[in-house]
């Protein structure tokens, strides 16, 4: 089956998460291709990609929460803190949520649910350019 590569580059401004669906439909749509898959893949280990309810925000917000809840900053286990209190959380994070989606397509369309977004979810405080790898193959 033939491939087609993306490269969609983010920019954030602290813990976040930021819908990419529009981005990701765009890749699939420059690939010519009408059924198929796509894979998402972050390059980044503290921050992360997860589908998420993209109607109501206060879903995402209490998402956030609880993760902020269950890996505080300032844990006075971590060791790996060279880039500030945000640092080992943000692993954490990352390595509790996922760094690739999957998606099929149809009609050059992801075949998300209703309420589904993808979003790139930021765990540091400050800015950063994350990059997302688009792979999408199909015909």
């Amino acid at each position: 089956m033939p491939v087609y590569h993306s490269e969609i580059t983010i920019r954030t401004n602290g813990k976040r998460t930021i819908e990419i669906s529009d981005q990701i439909r765009n890749a699939i749509r420059e690939s010519k291709f009408s059924e198929g898959i796509v894979t998402v893949f972050c390059r980044h280990t503290s921050c992360s990609l997860v589908l998420m309810e993209n109607a109501d925000p206060s879903a995402r917000h209490d998402l956030e929460g609880f993760m902020n809840r269950l890996v505080p900053e300032n844990d006075p286990h971590f060791t790996h803190t060279y880039e500030g209190p945000d640092d080992m959380p943000s692993h954490i994070k990352m390595a509790l949520t996922r760094s690739s989606e999957t998606i099929p397509f149809s009609r050059s369309n992801p075949l998300l649910g209703t309420w589904q977004g993808v979003f790139l979810w930021e765990h540091r405080s400050s800015p950063h350019s994350r990059s997302i790898i688009v792979t999408v193959i199909g015909e």
